[in-house]
């Protein structure tokens, strides 16, 4: 836990987080509150949309939207953003880093909506009918892995991580730039270079050192979560939902 490395719009300190800390807000807020993943995911979803609407489209209504997501949470929060994107009818496709098939739980269930839904979806291992390099349009929205990162991303993961970073155009990440450690900001292999991080709940220790805009999205965990695991400053929003976060 850290106090001294961000700051709001106003100056004050924002307590940050490392990964450990982070599961554990997890863990409390779902065993102990009840505040299941379904609904988290949703407010991850909401917030990651909003960021995408003023930072990524802000003039450009009709510029189209590239979702790349993941399996677990943050690819389940990439899947909410893309239909709070669809239903406000802007151009908006996802990508997935693996089969359809091997997307579970939760994540499974938001990926279900969207093909009812009939948001355009591909895959990388969907063969000659995806080329990484031309699929990438517009905004780019990054939701392929979270905090849980271990080791470098493999395979299609790190695929369509060197390819966004390749694109002109705007690159918002949800939480954490995938690729990067979420404690210690470093990358021990491809890593997205975002424009802007929607991070959630608080703050991650890493994003002191990795570049581009912070928003931070209320992620709805009661303070009653941080009490208990005597995590100080876990009241930042105010009467808010999202604040900007400046690097002390």
């Amino acid at each position: 836990m850290n106090s001294s490395t961000f700051v709001d719009q106003d100056g004050r300190p924002v307590t940050a987080v490392t990964a450990e800390e982070m599961r554990a807000i997890d863990r409390v807020a779902v065993e102990k509150i009840g505040l299941d993943l379904p609904r988290m995911m949703e407010h991850a979803g909401r917030g990651l949309a909003d960021a995408v609407l003023r930072d990524g489209l802000t003039g450009q209504s009709d510029l189209p939207v590239t979702v790349l997501a993941g399996n677990g949470g943050n690819g389940g929060g990439g899947l909410a953003c893309a239909r709070h994107l669809a239903n406000r009818s802007l151009p908006v496709e996802v990508v997935l880093d693996r089969a359809r098939t091997e997307v579970d739980g939760v994540t499974a269930e938001q990926l279900r909506i969207l093909e009812a839904m009939e948001v355009p979806i591909k895959s990388v291992d969907s063969g000659a009918d995806l080329d990484i390099d031309t699929a990438l349009e517009g905004v780019v929205v990054d939701a392929l892995i979270g905090y849980g990162l271990t080791g470098a991303p493999r395979g299609a993961a790190a695929e369509l991580i060197e390819a966004a970073n390749d694109k002109p155009g705007t690159v918002v990440s949800l939480d954490v730039p995938s690729g990067v450690n979420a404690t210690t900001g470093e990358a021990s292999g491809a890593a997205i270079a975002p424009d802007l991080t929607a991070t959630l709940a608080l703050p991650k220790t890493g994003l002191a050192a990795v570049g581009g805009d912070l928003l931070l999205f209320d992620l709805s965990i009661p303070p009653a979560v941080y009490d208990r695991l005597d995590i100080d400053g876990g009241r930042p929003f105010g009467d808010k939902f999202e604040i900007p976060v400046s690097r002390a």
